[in-house]
């Protein structure tokens, strides 16, 4: 299928010791049967840089995508390639590793697929550990309905319309914070179902289930309130998903306790992030589900208030354990701040009640 993609991964054992390093690596590729003079679409040279390998952090995985070539057989070696800059700087303590060039032959594939496989990453666990927490959000939101004596067949056409309206949203939040993605040349394949903000998502299907709310005459405190457990345990189940499939990674480490991940472009050893937010996303859901079930007699609202308050704050003090950079230099204290009044004054006013 159109259009088609070469993907190349190059494996290698970081140094046992020293002073971080570079490494760049250069991929050689001809297609197999190209006769003559080759042209633009039937060879290639491309190089990819990792500036900062951990010395001791093990077996690691660089992966490279190759467009705009021609179908079919393709042969490709890689070479390690020095640093002619820092090497000349004969910096004191400075890690200079060789690497073998291997040789690989394999065909080129479906673009929008190429783009997403890489070693560590599990194709498809991304969407279906998503849709399971979807279906045991809504299981969960069903029984605490009934039990607080809502109308449940209301409550889930409402929340099944709110999901669909959050992943527009969530899709729509990535975009806006990654604008490159709309000038993809391969458009919208690019992203497919990958590419999406949890924010995006709480937004959207917030703002849905407050209007179904007011339209519909459904207490809209209780409503949160039942909506909250499952919401959060359903967070916390598809935040595995992000480890297996590639996503929201943590920062490299060379650490023990790390775990070898992928970001589909390096596979190292990284601070499992992901699998530590779902953890207390797990816990605050099963926190509220207790709330829920043991104290009936609530004041609407406080649980949903006090368990989104609680993960933001969760989430906000495990982002720097992302490998990503920081957006803005005061936006994750005032968040930090904020969520942590948010529960203070919400624990507040719910126990005197």
């Amino acid at each position: 299928m159109e259009p088609q993609a070469l993907g190349l991964t190059y494996w290698f054992d970081a140094a046992a010791e020293g002073e971080p390093y570079p490494v760049t690596v250069r991929f050689t590729g001809r297609r197999a049967g190209a006769s003559g003079k080759p042209g633009t679409t039937d060879v290639f040279t491309v190089e990819e840089t990792i500036e900062h390998v951990l010395p001791g952090s093990g077996r690691i995985a660089l992966t490279a995508r190759v467009l705009d070539l021609t179908p079919g057989q393709w042969t490709v070696t890689a070479h390690h390639v020095a640093n002619a800059e820092r090497a000349s700087r004969g910096r004191p303590g400075m890690t200079r590793v060789r690497y073998p060039g291997p040789t690989s032959s394999g065909s080129t594939g479906f673009a929008p697929l190429v783009r997403v496989l890489a070693p560590g990453v599990r194709i498809g666990a991304w969407p279906g550990l998503v849709a399971l927490g979807t279906i045991v959000a809504l299981g969960i939101q069903a029984l605490l309905a009934s039990r607080a004596a809502l109308p449940v067949a209301d409550v889930a056409v409402l929340s099944a319309i709110a999901c669909l309206v959050g992943l527009l949203g969530a899709k729509l939040y990535y975009l806006g914070q990654h604008p490159h993605e709309l000038r993809a040349r391969t458009g919208v394949l690019n992203g497919g179902l990958g590419g999406m903000c949890l924010q995006g998502f709480v937004l959207a299907a917030l703002a849905t289930v407050v209007t179904g709310a007011l339209t519909t005459g459904i207490p809209l405190g209780s409503l949160l309130d039942v909506t909250a457990p499952g919401l959060v345990l359903g967070v916390g189940i598809g935040r595995i998903g992000c480890f297996l499939g590639g996503c929201c990674v943590g920062r490299p480490t060379a650490s023990r306790w790390g775990l070898w991940a992928s970001d589909r472009r390096l596979g190292l050893r990284r601070i499992p992030v992901q699998l530590m937010e779902s953890a207390f996303a797990l816990l605050i859901g099963l926190a509220a589900l207790l709330v829920d079930v043991a104290f009936t007699a609530h004041r609407g609202g406080v649980v949903f208030i006090a368990a989104i308050a609680a993960y933001t704050l969760g989430r906000q003090l495990l982002f720097p354990l992302r490998d990503l950079p920081r957006a803005t230099a005061w936006g994750r204290p005032l968040t930090v701040a904020l969520s942590a009044l948010v529960v203070i004054a919400d624990l507040t006013f719910a126990l005197p009640r």
